[in-house]
């Protein structure tokens, strides 16, 4: 009963967007990556200068609107990163982050002035655990200290972000008056972390509604999505985001971030990009997507998990016979990403014992034997015998399996 309510209302909206298409052109949503500052905090996946410098590089070739650069005042070293980093990208607005402190927002703005688009990305925690024993404060010094960091911040750049820390576990009411004060201070995005990844979707997507819908001069700012995962949750709760009126993700490529991560670059742009009901795009090159991926993990030494969503090696990979059969008839049968869409030069067809006559026939093919269906029949068999001892059959096992088969080899070639 439940599929069969999701896939009418599925259907529901892709008829709305036929209807409506010619007429509404898609918003936006702004990619702010975080690889390099709140990706590069796990343990292990420190970078030097150099390399960070090649990796925003690439991130501005990618499409990103903003590049968060690091946390200048964190060290020596990441101020000179910030630094270089604003004078090498062109396109994208390289970011600085800092506490409500003001020796922190003074040294982010001596690193990020030689940008062409410079942001300082100032905030505080506005939950009551944060508040209470974190700061060992109360709301309305909060508050002030919040005001006070934009109004700093926008004496030396024009575009500030605030952060509200663990908005996730923030009550609404006490968010949206921070929200409000910092507007009117100046702040032109508003981040809304789920700082612990413990919200739900819908719960999320309802504090960016509630925001939108009660915060006076909200059409001044952006609203910004900044989740983890550590409850898996991260792609989910940022798309509800912006469904309910977030126009700016903020992501790391390959999900990496602290504890389980954070938002996936590449998960929220193929999504968004998959769904165009939804009316939302992005300015990602999403070509670029799996050598960005590669490039990042290699540098960084985080390997990708094959099941990755969008770039892990397995992500465009079949080995069930039932699978195979349907993919090489007819890719989109389980596919609903064309794998050159994200850099992938093809699916894999991968040969096992769970493999079929069909994958057989057509990685014979792709190493040079053209098989009729009885000479099929009669290496099925050998192919399964070798297939049991080994995990998977590669290029050169298919010759040794078409050598051993009791057919004539010389026919096929």
């Amino acid at each position: 009963m439940l599929f069969g309510f999701f896939g009418k209302k599925q259907g529901y909206l892709r008829t709305f967007h036929r209807k409506s298409s010619k007429i509404m052109s898609k918003d936006k949503v702004q990619i702010f990556d975080t690889t390099l500052r709140d990706g590069e905090q796990v343990p292990g996946c420190k970078l030097d200068t150099k390399q960070k410098l090649v990796i925003a590089e690439r991130l501005d070739e990618l499409g990103v609107d903003v590049i968060e650069a690091g946390f200048p005042i964190s060290s020596p070293g990441d101020f000179q990163s910030v630094h270089e980093i604003a004078k090498l990208v062109k396109n994208a607005t390289v970011c600085g982050l800092t506490r409500s402190v003001k020796k922190d927002i003074e040294v982010a703005a001596e690193a990020i002035k030689v940008a062409k688009k410079p942001r300082i990305h100032t905030g505080i925690g506005t939950s009551d655990s944060h508040i209470k024993f974190k700061f060992n404060s109360n709301r309305e010094d909060i508050l002030e200290r919040a005001v006070a960091a934009v109004k700093y911040a926008k004496s030396f750049v024009e575009d500030v972000e605030f952060y509200a820390e663990d908005a996730g576990r923030t009550d609404n009411d006490y968010l949206a008056r921070v929200c409000e004060a910092v507007i009117k201070a100046g702040a032109t995005v508003l981040n809304i972390p789920d700082t612990t990844g413990y919200c739900l979707p819908e719960e999320y997507g309802a504090k960016m509604k509630y925001l939108k819908e009660n915060v006076k001069g909200i059409d001044k700012a952006i609203l910004s999505c900044h989740c983890h995962n550590d409850l898996g949750l991260a792609t989910a709760n940022s798309i509800s985001g912006v469904i309910n009126g977030a126009r700016q993700i903020e992501c790391t490529i390959n999900g990496i971030g602290e504890r389980a991560g954070n938002t996936s670059l590449e998960e929220v742009v193929m999504i968004l990009k998959q769904h165009p009901y939804l009316n939302l795009d992005t300015n990602i090159n999403t070509r670029l997507l799996y050598d960005t991926s590669r490039m990042v993990s290699e540098k960084m030494g985080m390997p990708v998990q094959p099941n990755k969503a969008i770039v892990g090696t397995n992500a465009f990979a079949h080995s069930s016979g039932i699978h195979q059969d349907g993919v090489i008839k007819k890719r989109e049968t389980y596919e609903i990403i064309d794998p050159k869409d994200v850099g992938v030069s093809e699916s894999s067809i991968v040969l096992t014992a769970r493999s079929g006559r069909a994958a057989l026939a057509y990685r014979a093919k792709k190493v040079g034997y053209e098989l009729t269906k009885l000479q099929l029949d009669a290496v099925y068999e050998n192919f399964l015998r070798f297939a049991d001892r080994k995990k998977e059959i590669v290029d050169e096992d298919i010759h040794e399996i078409l050598e051993t088969s009791k057919i004539d080899i010389k026919s096929l070639a």
